[in-house]
């Protein structure tokens, strides 16, 4: 693990590492921020994944996360959205290749060698963290915004028991209906629609559901509610008797203001969950 920086913040430290990583098959980064507690005793953890076109550094610097988490006693960990470098597959569109992983594994050329995004935030990156930092493993929270939300609702419906809690802003609902997923999924998984299931927040929740607390907010002036597809999710929720909160802001956008304005809500209502 390789330190590229340290920063004291709110009483604790925002790090950012890199490492070698053998899913990915290139160097990865990632944010780590650690509250004052950390100094003491291991803490309980957000993950959070973000969206198109954004690498581990937006959501750190943007959405205002560590104050409430250093109020809170949680840890932070923000990876990156997709492999990355010269040698790695990439395309000229911003929602596909370099910054557009979609967290899923690649089986499909070019994307194969280098794409699985599942594989690491799942697997790989766990692993490491939590053997090199002083982390709770068992209590674990996810959120994500977007294409990162997308990511959070299918890693935790698809791993019962080892997130406490879910959240999202504005998630990429129901990819296999929009075009913010099938155009995705077709270049990384291939034509067979069956293999898209496993990735879709909507078909998970209507199959499997997630076995605690879920939030949503989706804001009502997204410029993207087309693709995101909110309703679908809504609609999937009721049906599986989900217990979520769905919370559709007026006025607000797709942007880190948007985020930032909610992140307070979405870091207590995790905390909420890591120190019942």
């Amino acid at each position: 693990m390789k330190t590229i920086s340290e920063n004291r913040a709110f009483g604790g430290v925002q790090g950012v590492y890199s490492h070698a990583s053998e899913a990915c098959g290139c160097d990865m980064t990632f944010g780590l921020f650690l509250p004052e507690e950390a100094e003491h005793e291991p803490v309980p953890v957000v993950w959070y994944l973000s969206g198109l076109t954004c690498t581990h550094q937006n959501a750190m610097e943007k959405a205002g996360a560590q104050a409430w988490a250093a109020q809170q006693g949680v840890a932070l960990i923000f990876p990156d959205t997709s492999p990355r470098g010269a040698n790695i597959a990439d395309d000229e569109a911003y929602d596909l290749g370099q910054g557009a992983g979609f967290y899923v594994n690649a089986t499909e050329a070019p994307w194969a060698p280098n794409f699985r995004m599942w594989d690491y935030i799942t697997e790989e990156l766990p692993h490491r963290v939590f053997s090199a930092y002083p982390l709770d493993e068992g209590r674990q929270a996810i959120t994500g915004h977007s294409m990162g939300g997308h990511g959070a609702l299918t890693v935790a419906m698809s791993f019962p028991g080892r997130f406490r809690s879910v959240s999202a802003f504005a998630p990429i609902a129901n990819p296999s209906a929009s075009d913010w997923g099938r155009k995705q999924f077709t270049a990384y998984l291939g034509a067979d629609e069956a293999k898209w299931a496993a990735h879709d927040a909507c078909l998970l929740m209507k199959k499997r559901g997630f076995d605690g607390p879920m939030l949503i907010d989706q804001g009502g002036s997204d410029q993207f509610l087309e693709l995101l597809r909110p309703e679908a999710l809504a609609e999937a929720a009721v049906s599986a008797r989900q217990n979520m909160i769905f919370r559709m802001q007026k006025g607000y956008d797709h942007s880190y203001f948007f985020v930032s304005t909610f992140m307070e809500d979405h870091i207590n209502f995790h905390a909420e969950a890591l120190y019942a």
